[in-house]
């Protein structure tokens, strides 16, 4: 189970992200520096299999959100440095979660509840149908209207499984 943290705000800057390794890896990595409004300020180092919702380019002036392991070693430097896991783009039209559900569906913070309907796309990262129920897993929800409730419900459009 990953602990997953966010932090939402604007990118500053995109750059190329040197890894040490020559050949293969040069320009495969890149880190995106995002910042919230009040002074605070994240990079976020994106890798090849940083999965970004719905397969969005980002660019400079975006509003993100980015997750990353809050269990996983960091670097002691300013800005912060977190290995992007999932990168969000805002969008007025989808709400997006991303956190571990327990066996009653219910995220790891207790604010969200999902109620699945036949119409709910259920996918692995790569795009292919997932066969089984999502339970007791690390899951991205994207999903329009919930309920005003504790836990808030909602119905999601589509599930993507972080296998």
């Amino acid at each position: 189970m990953t602990n997953f943290y966010s932090f939402h705000g604007t990118v500053t800057l995109i750059s190329d992200f040197f890894t040490g390794q020559t050949g293969k890896g040069e320009g495969c990595y890149k880190l995106i520096s995002v910042e919230n409004g009040l002074g605070a300020l994240v990079n976020f180092v994106v890798s090849p299999t940083t999965y970004f919702v719905d397969h969005v380019m980002v660019a400079v002036g975006d509003r993100v959100t980015g997750y990353y392991d809050g269990n996983a070693p960091a670097l002691l430097i300013y800005p912060p440095q977190y290995q992007a896991l999932v990168m969000v783009k805002d969008s007025p039209y989808q709400n997006v979660k991303v956190d571990n559900f327990n066996s009653e569906l219910e995220s790891s913070d207790g604010r969200l509840r999902l109620n699945i309907s036949p119409y709910t796309q259920i996918v692995l990262t790569n795009g292919q149908l997932f066969s089984r129920y999502p339970a007791n897993r690390d899951l991205i929800v994207i999903y329009g209207p919930a309920t005003k409730s504790i836990p808030a419900q909602t119905t999601p459009y589509r599930i993507i499984v972080l296998c």
